[in-house]
């Protein structure tokens, strides 16, 4: 296959290389904006999973280059990722988890203290072919970037990120829609129809009334009880307890006799009331009273005067010149000849 043949197949990556991009995923980014104009107002944005930066170039282009000069003043971009990426002029670049708090901090500190207006993600993992493992990861890297986006982002801010749409994503709008008025699915024009692949537009960030972001996550949380259980207020919810019963009444874990004063006379056995009527093992029950049912076959292992035997029988008759094939059949005889 020549140079050419994915410029042949891909027409958005061919297109990314002649207007200047760093990778197709730049066409994604734009159509959301003509769709839902995230850039209006936006001063401030992140670039989450910035790498190798053309969601970044975007931000640059929207925020810096389109504007008049009195307005690319205040216009401040920060992009984040594990892996370094080349320069791009007016963004700010830091080497930085996004699990972690000092990340978030260190976001804030490059805007004098002040919260994004925009928070972006274009991340996503490693696939492995595994679509029910791929969706799983996916969407705990979402809830990643939503707890540092809780962090530095306004309220009445705007959040995108990648999403990978499966039969149980409508639990992460639910959890979308707890920090933000309006969630969307959007599927731009350039991501291919054949992914799963999709961006949630997330607008009007509006966190509960007494909310605290943290990054604390409770399926990794080292020690449950330190990390967890001390957290108060719309961080926690205690779902309430109840037990039912009289609670001086007969214990389900305990063992008791057959002959109990309780029941008020000899114990009699009784057959369920009723049996299950299509039992999964019917069938095998059946086999089972016919005699039908396969058993296990056990090879006899070979005894060892047998095989010893056998060994010096094979010798005689190699020195007697018989050839090696039927040398080893008259050894086999005399290894399971009885049996």
């Amino acid at each position: 296959m020549g140079k050419s043949s994915k410029d042949k197949r891909d027409v958005y990556y061919r297109l990314a290389k002649e207007e200047g991009w760093r990778a197709r995923s730049a066409f994604k980014l734009l159509q959301i904006d003509e769709e839902f104009n995230i850039f209006e107002g936006v001063t401030k944005a992140v670039d989450l999973c910035a790498a190798p930066g053309s969601w970044s170039q975007v931000l640059s282009k929207k925020l810096r280059l389109e504007r008049e000069e009195k307005d690319r003043e205040n216009v401040k971009i920060v992009a984040v990722d594990l892996q370094p990426m080349a320069p791009l002029p007016g963004v700010i670049q830091l080497l930085g988890d996004i699990t972690q708090t000092t990340t978030a901090e260190e976001i804030i500190g490059h805007f004098a203290g002040e919260k994004a207006d925009l928070v972006v993600c274009d991340g996503a993992p490693d696939v492995t072919g595994l679509h029910a493992l791929d969706e799983y990861v996916q969407s705990q890297l979402l809830l990643a970037a939503l707890n540092i986006t809780s962090h530095v982002l306004k309220p009445g801010g705007t959040f995108v990120a990648k999403i990978f749409r499966a039969k149980d994503v409508t639990l992460l709008y639910a959890q979308l829609k707890i920090f933000f008025a309006e969630v969307f699915c959007a599927k731009p024009r350039s991501s291919r129809q054949s992914s799963c692949e999709a961006f949630v537009v997330c607008r009007t960030y509006q966190p509960p009334d007494g909310y605290i972001p943290t990054m604390k996550n409770p399926m990794f949380a080292p020690n449950y009880d330190e990390e967890v259980n001390q957290l108060t207020g719309p961080n926690r919810v205690i779902v309430p307890f109840v037990t039912c019963g009289d609670l001086s009444g007969w214990d389900s874990d305990m063992t008791y006799g057959l002959e109990l004063p309780e029941f008020g006379e000899k114990y009699v056995y009784r057959p369920p009331t009723q049996p299950p009527t299509q039992p999964a093992y019917q069938k095998a029950c059946q086999l089972k009273k016919s005699d039908l049912l396969a058993k296990a076959q056990c090879e006899r292992p070979p005894d060892v005067v047998a095989v010893r035997k056998a060994k010096k029988e094979k010798q005689n008759l190699i020195d007697d010149g018989i050839s090696d094939d039927l040398t080893n059949a008259f050894a086999e005889c005399f290894l399971f000849g009885d049996s």
